[in-house]
């Protein structure tokens, strides 16, 4: 039975299905983030990479509409009804945005509200019923402006008043900027793939484990 858990949720940002599926096979990939680039990176149609992620298993695919507000609601509803609960749509925080959000949420219907860059608009895409915010921390950063700090006062301001909208951190470039996420409070961190390669390498783990195969040789050689 696999386990599952609420916190320090690990989603991939990549509509690459091949990579999607090597990581998912390690049990510990909770869920995808997508976006229009990503999957125009990728040269296919967006539903077909979408039922190729859900067909490996993955049970949380954040979806990305566009265009006018009712063009948003309209896809977003459809996507649903193809997809099932392991669609969530994902949304701008805009005006247009945000009421796509209070329709869709009304709905049961999960939302995930994207390009938030202070807590301010984390406030505003709570009240709309968004299950996850997504807080910029790379382009934040190259503002100059803290994105960590922005992840911290949002979880902050959700744990103060109960809030049950999950902290969604995007724009990850580096493994400390992961754990530094977390840190602050964010439930989940969306990495691209190179970053999760990079959570498991640390030169002393590589210089103990070389000491370990160097004397597990010699020990061997001594029972031989």
């Amino acid at each position: 039975m696999k386990y599952t858990h609420n916190y320090m949720k690990i989603f991939l940002d990549t509509a690459d299905t091949e990579a999607i599926s090597r990581y998912y096979n390690t049990g510990l990939v909770d869920g995808i983030t997508t976006n229009p680039t990503l999957i125009m990176k990728s040269g296919r149609n967006p539903e077909e990479v979408y039922q190729e992620i859900k067909d490996i298993g993955i049970r949380d695919i954040s979806m990305e509409v566009v265009g006018t507000e009712g063009e948003m609601y309209c896809e977003g509803k459809r996507l649903y009804e193809k997809f099932g609960d392991v669609a969530t749509i994902k949304v701008p925080c805009t005006r247009e945005g945000l009421a796509v959000c209070k329709s869709l949420s009304d709905q049961n219907i999960k939302v995930n509200v994207t390009l938030i860059f202070s807590a301010a608009q984390a406030v505003l895409a709570a009240k709309a019923g968004a299950t996850y915010v997504s807080p910029f921390v790379g382009r934040l950063d190259d503002q100059s402006v803290a994105g960590l700090e922005v992840v911290r006062s949002i979880s902050e301001l959700y744990r103060i008043h109960g809030v049950r909208t999950q902290v969604l951190s995007a724009s990850i470039r580096s493994v400390q900027r992961a754990v530094r996420s977390w840190y602050n409070g964010a439930q989940i961190c969306t990495l691209p793939p190179k970053v999760f390669d990079q959570m498991y390498d640390h030169i002393l783990t590589d210089k103990g484990l070389e000491i370990f195969d160097k004397d597990w040789e010699s020990v061997n050689g001594k029972v031989q």
